[in-house]
């Protein structure tokens, strides 16, 4: 392979050789990506609760086959949240998928999970526990159970990795942060292999309640599938998904050296905040344009390198055009309008924290096999939307050789990871 594996400023060169997915599209990266390929939706009436009472009767859900002893006993299962289930399953997919396992120090390869909320879950079961029953009532799993850090920590410690351990909370930015927090690690040399993502498990009552109370929401009840529409003139909120979903990070030397199937490269991280408001975006654009910049620059490139932008387009009235006009303002006018942008949310919903890890892996992989993923359900395109390249209705092949993904998190939080094919 003809490429340097250091870049101008002494770091080590980072790829990804595994993708870890326990997804609404599916679970395993083939079927995942097969899925939204296919521009399927996978929202639907919510099975884990009965939600008559709530204003939003669907989400999108991990299947049905998703069963958590496939992968841990039913001892060690009870003793975790949803949200750590999910993690858990996807590092442990994302592991195998990377082949790494014999080629690298358990002190050497670390876990980097982030997750938005945590155990909402259990915090809602044990809370109805304490009404009902008494303070004596509680678990005493309790604490360790609801903690945001235990996706990264069990994942850890069912795959026996000692390497840097760390888990990011920042809202629907927490993937991207650990993600790129985690990219960091191996150019400085802390770790030669990370796997990095996030999770959560908030289809709960509370969760869909709280989001209802926000106006936050789709209530389109009457055509689940159909409700996520970023872009649309018609959207009227999210719609709520779930999530495990990691990609697995390596040093390039490393995985030249084992001989992996490298997947693309990781090359750039950009990260701000809007110092505006704890829901709303920054009107100027200027916040999250600084994290694509940033990220831009740390990989050494130019706006009009930019193939394809995985937007974080999560079918809200106002985060879409403003979402539009922060590519705008950090490409230029001229190379926002050559670029290609989607959404696979309208697909798999806004997984919260997980939806960084998730887009990431989407990401990568259009960045390997030059397919661009849809958004789908767009009848009519919001004209504060236009000004880039939206592909809409169904997958497009195009080449990418250069491709970003933003997310953006309630009280300002923003990063932007930027993603290069290797050629070899």
């Amino acid at each position: 392979m003809a490429t340097t594996l250091i870049d101008g400023r002494g770091l080590r060169r980072v790829v990804i050789t595994g993708i870890g997915l326990v997804s609404p599209l599916g679970i395993g990266r083939d079927e995942a990506w097969a899925a939204a390929k296919a521009g399927t939706s996978t929202a639907a009436p919510i099975r884990q609760f009965d939600p008559a009472d709530c204003a939003t009767h669907f989400a999108c859900e991990v299947p049905e086959s998703f069963d958590i002893e496939q992968f841990l006993d039913r001892k060690t299962a009870r003793r975790m949240d949803r949200f750590s289930h999910l993690g858990v399953a996807a590092a442990m997919l994302g592991f195998e998928d990377s082949g790494i396992a014999g080629t690298v120090s358990p002190e050497r390869m670390g876990v980097l999970i982030g997750s938005g909320i945590g155990g909402i879950q259990t915090w809602h079961e044990q809370t109805v526990r304490l009404r009902d029953l008494g303070p004596t009532r509680v678990s005493p799993l309790f604490i360790p159970t609801i903690i945001a850090n235990m996706g990264a920590a069990q994942a850890s410690m069912e795959l026996g990795l000692k390497g840097p351990l760390s888990c990011s909370t920042t809202a629907c930015a927490s993937a991207n942060h650990a993600i790129g927090d985690a990219f960091d690690h191996i150019r400085l040399g802390r770790a030669d292999a990370m796997i990095a993502g996030g999770t959560e498990g908030a289809v709960a009552l509370v969760g869909i309640a709280g989001f209802n109370a926000m106006k936050a929401l789709s209530t389109r009840n009457d055509d689940p599938a159909t409700a996520s529409r970023p872009f649309d003139l018609g959207r009227d909120g999210f719609v709520m998904g779930e999530a495990g979903a990691v990609i697995v990070l390596e040093e390039m030397q490393h995985a030249l050296d084992r001989g992996a199937d490298i997947i693309c490269e990781l090359a750039g991280y950009g990260l701000s905040g809007d110092a505006h408001h704890i829901t709303e975006p920054d009107p100027t654009a200027v916040g999250p344009a600084l994290a694509m910049n940033m990220a831009l620059a740390d990989a050494g490139l130019d706006a009009a390198d930019v193939d394809y932008v995985n937007a974080h387009g999560t079918s809200t009235p106002v985060g879409d055009p403003s979402e539009i006009r922060v590519i705008r303002h950090a490409l230029g006018e001229d190379s926002a309008a050559r670029t290609m942008v989607s959404s696979t949310k309208s697909m798999h919903g806004h997984t919260l924290g997980a939806a960084g890890g998730l887009e990431a892996a989407l990401t990568a992989l259009a960045v390997r096999d030059s397919v661009v993923p849809p958004t789908i359900n767009v009848t009519d395109l919001d004209p504060e939307c236009e000004g880039v390249d939206h592909v809409l209705g169904q997958a497009r092949e195009a080449e990418v050789g250069v491709a970003l993904s933003n997310v953006f998190g309630f009280g300002g939080h923003n990063a932007t990871l930027a993603f290069r094919r290797v050629e070899g």
